[in-house]
């Protein structure tokens, strides 16, 4: 993680309460399974985050006690959802947590769910991200969107959910398009998408609960 106060990106990760993540997932995973599994994408998405050398800081914006506890111990910043109005309110409440304290800082939004998430591959996103205002990086089946950045002085103004790449087209933010960036991309709702993720190489704490229960 980048320590300079003057350097570096600061990128907020919304997460909803565990009960109710991910809940796709459960005819894959199973009830019990699930809440545990959205957990662990989410410590193996903000671990990364942390390792990743552009990254100054991880803002985590959710409400869950247990995942509050877990994040903040991994090094994050953790934020409750005050707006409480669903994701795009999450992420700008966390935008401006951010700019509360470092007012002319750099900010992403970043799915919480990218559990085979890769430093270098966030780098490599991050600094084709400077080029713009805004940008974004869709995701895996190129409907929805992983990745959205702000410049200094340029509100995030997310649009994520469903078909949010064209949304954030539309609103002017300029499409990040770098291949070797999979891992940032593949975001995991089913079953389907998280065997694509172990197919990219699970983070440690996905691997550890779900490939003993995969088999």
């Amino acid at each position: 993680m980048n320590t300079d106060a003057d350097d570096g990106w600061s990128l907020v990760v919304p997460l909803k309460p565990l009960a109710v993540a991910k809940s796709r997932l459960a005819a894959a995973a199973g009830a019990r399974l699930r809440p545990r599994l959205a957990l662990a994408f989410a410590e193996d998405t903000v671990g990364a985050v942390l390792e990743c050398v552009r990254v100054r800081e991880a803002v985590v914006v959710t409400d869950d006690p247990a995942a509050r506890e877990v994040l903040a111990a991994l090094g994050a910043r953790v934020v409750p959802d005050a707006p409480a109005a669903g994701l795009n309110a999450a992420l700008a409440h966390g935008a401006r947590a951010v700019r509360s304290r470092r007012p002319h800082a750099r900010v992403a939004a970043l799915n919480a769910d990218l559990p085979a998430l890769r430093p270098a591959e966030l780098a490599r996103v991050l600094d084709a991200a400077l080029a713009f205002p805004r940008a974004f990086l869709a995701d895996a089946a190129e409907i929805g969107t992983t990745f959205l950045s702000a410049a200094p002085g340029v509100e995030l103004a997310p649009a994520f959910g469903g078909a949010s790449r064209l949304r954030h087209l539309s609103s002017g933010a300029v499409e990040i398009r770098l291949a070797e960036v999979d891992s940032v991309r593949r975001d995991v709702d089913t079953g389907e998408d998280l065997a694509a993720a172990r197919e990219l190489g699970l983070g440690p704490r996905t691997a550890a609960r779900w490939l003993p229960a995969a088999g």
